[in-house]
């Protein structure tokens, strides 16, 4: 019976933090890059003139052939079988979430509220990256499944924590490398040697698919590559984070180490090794970074991005703390602890000036649980609503306006398949990403699809030139007829920039040229 309820009680939050708050998106991030290549990969006919299916960076991954086969299977689209898998891993990620607080002492209906309470997700200032990612990227499927790992070697399960971490190996290797770290010495010290077989196998398969087309691993930077990782992927270079962030990490990881040495008499060795050794490499990863990337050079970091495992520093805050709130002995303990466990989700960097509104719903919060014993999982599932009404965070804008799916199915059902566009008034926005996975048409270059120069050098190079070539000058109606020079057989333009021709397509928000 306590196994139906937990699964009941889980689906149901992951549910609820798929349609309610972090909440889900589609074509808003990665997916814009992932879509496009899983399509051509799917038919080779399809975008083969653009620029982000040429390059596909997916060979030392399975994500892309999990997601074909269950395409195949299914016979649904690749957003139905990919959001499908995003919210069964946040599933199980809340499920191990669940675990990690029933093996540090507390009641069923106390574990689950820090599974909701984590679940609120944290945006991790720096390396941008969340805790719980709206899109359902490669990473937003390991993430859920190392805490899934963890949970379960929490609870003594080291073969089933194994290969959570074997599944989440094989669909993102860089996130899962501090979990395999740590999991290590676990295994060692436990000597539960069976628990590395999954990862063994994990590591074998991904060599074995990755064909060689895995990170380069051997390579330093040169000055231009660093000059345009620098401004198209800032993110990864540490340099050009304010300090206030890098103290705001350093006090993250203050505040978890605290509230694990509150939580010593129920913490066993296996909570000591996770809830230390993730986020010291967490924070490690700062000065590492620094060393390999910016002094040394090495090609394979932008790659890797190694800050990103900052993540398990937020996560540790969320769930110790909570716990903390929980282990208290008086109220003004437990209000500290669940004001900073509820605080992360408004307040993305605590050393840097925020309005008011986030911290007093977090404080209220905080003080609801702090006062009434009984009404902490109420007011824990409440957060999943206050958060997003009374505190006003909005996660993601909504790019999705009827325009431009208009124009995706214009440019789909009839333009050729070898047809390339270029909205060249779009600037960095995201909708040239959004119209190139949806009308299965090439764009000649975006914004978003720079990213692509940190795991391919030629990529940004090609992207470079186009960008300078298109995007970079303001735009001038004068320049349609060049572009055609440059392989573009159709502009789109916002409906404030038309300009004095005859138009292929128009709306209330774009009109399409036609260029040769």
């Amino acid at each position: 019976m306590t196994e139906w309820r937990v699964a009941l009680a889980v689906t149901g939050l992951a549910l609820l933090t798929f349609f309610q708050f972090p909440g889900h998106t589609w074509l808003q991030q990665d997916t814009q890059i992932y879509t496009p290549i899983l399509e051509h990969l799917r038919d080779p006919s399809l975008l083969r003139n653009d620029m982000v299916a040429q390059h596909p960076h997916v060979a030392f991954t399975l994500y892309d052939e999990a997601a074909r086969t269950l395409r195949a299977i299914t016979g649904l689209g690749f957003r139905e079988v990919l959001q499908a898998q995003q919210l069964i891993t946040r599933a199980l990620g809340i499920w191990g979430l669940y675990l990690m607080a029933e093996a540090l002492g507390l009641s069923f209906a106390q574990a689950l509220a820090v599974a909701a309470i984590c679940s609120l997700g944290a945006s991790i200032a720096g390396p941008a990256v969340l805790t719980f990612e709206y899109e359902p990227t490669p990473r937003a499927f390991a993430m859920p499944l190392l805490w899934c790992g963890i949970g379960f070697s929490m609870r003594g399960r080291y073969l089933a924590a194994g290969i959570a971490g074997a599944a989440a190996l094989l669909y993102h290797p860089p996130t899962a490398l501090p979990f395999c770290a740590v999991f290590l010495i676990l295994v060692v010290v436990r000597r539960q040697w069976r628990a590395l077989v999954p990862l063994g196998a994990a590591a074998a398969i991904l060599l074995l698919v990755s064909r060689g087309g895995g990170p380069m691993w051997i390579g330093r930077l040169t000055p231009f590559d660093e000059q345009l990782q620098r401004l198209r992927a800032s993110y990864v270079w540490i340099s050009t984070w304010s300090t206030s962030r890098i103290v705001h990490h350093l006090l993250l990881l203050a505040i978890a180490l605290a509230a694990l040495w509150r939580l010593r008499d129920k913490a066993g060795l296996e909570a000591r090794l996770w809830w230390i050794g993730l986020p010291l490499i967490g924070v490690l990863t700062m000065p590492l970074s620094w060393l390999l990337l910016e002094r040394l050079k090495w090609s394979l970091v932008p790659q890797i991005q190694p800050l990103r495992a900052l993540l398990f520093v937020a996560l540790a805050v969320q769930l110790l703390a909570a716990v903390a709130g929980f282990r208290a002995r008086r109220r003004v303990e437990a209000f500290g602890w669940f004001a900073a466990a509820f605080l992360l989700p408004v307040v993305p960097v605590l050393t840097e000036p925020w309005t008011w509104r986030g911290p007093l719903v977090a404080a209220g919060l905080a003080a609801g649980c702090a006062l009434w014993d009984r009404a902490r999982l109420p007011l824990a599932l409440a957060a999943f609503f206050a958060v997003p009404i009374l505190g006003g965070v909005v996660n993601y804008p909504r790019l999705h306006p009827p325009e431009l799916a208009q124009l995706s199915d214009w440019a789909r059902g009839t333009t050729p398949r070898d047809a390339v566009f270029l909205f060249p008034d779009a600037g960095r926005g995201l909708q040239p990403g959004i119209f190139r996975a949806e009308a299965l048409r090439a764009v000649y270059v975006d914004w978003k699809a720079g990213g692509q120069m940190n795991y391919l050098r030629d990529f940004g190079e090609d992207w470079w030139f186009r960008w300078q070539q298109t995007m970079a000058p303001k735009f001038n109606p004068l320049a349609l007829p060049r572009f055609g020079a440059l392989g573009i057989q159709y502009v789109v333009l916002q409906a404030k920039n038309r300009v004095p021709r005859p138009a292929a397509f128009e709306n209330a928000g774009y009109v399409v040229y036609r260029v040769n």
